[in-house]
């Protein structure tokens, strides 16, 4: 469940990168990245579980898989919290910045 769930987020972020301009403009790229590598890595977990396990590798609990797809759900959330960190520090759009500014002078 984690596997396909990093998956799907991994797709899904790659074609809103490459599909506009502004994602890439907004770090988009780097969120696929992550989603990619955590794939890459479950996809190797998922190889060597089989491995070991044979066919009852398909046959999970229904408590297991709850507690992949809470595993898979929090590996995507905490995808978006480093990319909203990199994403306020790099200030693309100078957002942030003109925030600061206008409450050091002043403005609002």
């Amino acid at each position: 469940m984690t596997l396909l769930i990093t998956v799907i987020a991994a797709l899904v972020t790659s074609v809103i990168w490459y599909t506009s301009s502004h994602a890439r403009k907004m770090q988009v790229g780097t969120l696929a990245l992550f989603y990619w590598g955590a794939s890459l890595m479950w996809t190797a977990d998922a190889i060597f579980e089989y491995a070991e396990d044979g066919a009852e590798f398909f046959m999970p609990a229904g408590v297991d898989m709850l507690n992949d797809a809470f595993l898979g759900l929090s590996a995507v959330a905490l995808g978006l919290i480093i990319w909203l960190i990199i994403l306020l520090v790099k200030d693309p759009d100078h957002v942030v910045r003109e925030a600061l500014l206008g409450r050091v002078t002043g403005k609002a």
